[in-house]
This record gives structure tokens, sequence and C-alpha cells, in this order.
């Protein structure tokens, strides 16, 4: 049996970075450089999902408007998917339109009714430039469809309407982390 290194066990923890931050709400750069850079922020990034105890972590939510994502997450069938994507394209939503609880790294304790595809095939290539294909469904696909909204600069609060996303951003006022970052844009810092 070949031993592989566990993912983010060379990497550094960042700090997430919470809903508000400009970084993300912009969409991303594409990822153009293939090597060791790109790995050592793959490590980094696998790193901080776990210390946060995510199933998916963006580049942006560590402050890197990258398109690169990683993810350790189950479907509803409770098989394990672990891997990254960089440059990923959403090529493929099927299997109908499935509403359920969401959660994100960047909006701690609140969570949302979202509607997502059951079903997705999502594309790009491995921190090497390989390609990759990835295919989720239920939960999984929910994870990576989150995943590539981040890099778009979408935060599952833009896909909520009425009164769903008003008390979702009257929670985020309500706690600490939304306080500071309300006063921090009315400061311009």
């Amino acid at each position: 049996m070949q031993r592989r290194a566990i993912p983010g066990s060379s990497g550094r923890i960042h700090p997430v970075t919470l809903f508000g931050t400009a970084v993300l709400h912009r969409p991303c750069e594409e990822a153009t450089a293939f090597g060791s850079s790109l790995a050592g922020l793959v490590e980094d990034l696998f790193a901080s999902m776990y210390a946060a105890r995510g199933v998916g972590l963006a580049a942006n939510q560590i402050g890197t408007p990258l398109r690169v994502f990683v993810y350790d997450c189950p479907d509803d069938e409770d098989r394990r998917h672990v891997g990254h994507v960089v440059n990923p394209r959403l090529v493929r939503a099927e299997g109908g339109t499935v509403r359920g609880p969401e959660g994100c790294l960047s909006l701690p304790g609140l969570e949302a009714r979202t509607a997502r595809a059951d079903r997705v095939t999502v594309t790009g290539q491995r921190a090497d430039g390989s390609p990759v294909r990835v295919v989720g469904s239920g939960f999984f696909a929910r994870c990576l469809q989150h995943e590539c909204d981040h890099l778009e600069g979408t935060l599952y609060p833009d896909r909520l309407a009425g009164l769903r996303r008003r008390r979702l951003l009257r929670a985020v006022r309500r706690t600490d982390w939304g306080r500071e970052a309300s006063a921090t844009a009315r400061r311009g810092d």
C-alpha cells in the first residue's frame, strides 16, 4: 500500500475571512502558475479547512483571490470525497433542485435553507496542471456548488430572497463579527 501525506499536514493555518470582506465579494483570478507555490496554497487551504472544521474552503476565504478550492466532504451515501480543483467550471447541474440547510465558514454559526442542484459535474485542473473531473450528488453536490460560487464572488446569502434573506442578514448583524464588519465598512477600512 502506498503511503500518502494527509492533505494539509504540511500547510499553514490561515484565518477564514468573514462575510463582508471585499475579497469574498469579487470574482477570483484564474490560476496560471502551476507548481510548488500553488501546491503550497492547496496545502494551506486543507490545513485551514480542517482547523475550522469545514467540508470545503475556497482560496478567497483565506484572502487569496485565486480560483482554487479544496474539499473533504461526504455525499448522501456517506462516501467521503477528498480533493481540490484549480480553475473549476460547473459544467453540469441536474437531478432537480433540492432546498436544504447550508452554512459557510465565512458566516460562522449561521445557516439557511438554500436551493441547489442535486447532482453536478465540475471540471478543472489539479495543482500540477493535470485535468480533473469531479461528479457529486446530494450534500457533496451542494459543497461543490457552494465552493464554485465563492470563486465567482457569490455567497449563499446571495442566493436567498425575500424573508429568508432578510432573516439571515439580520442574524449577521447580530453576531459580534457582523457588527465589526459593519463598523469597518462604515469607516471605509
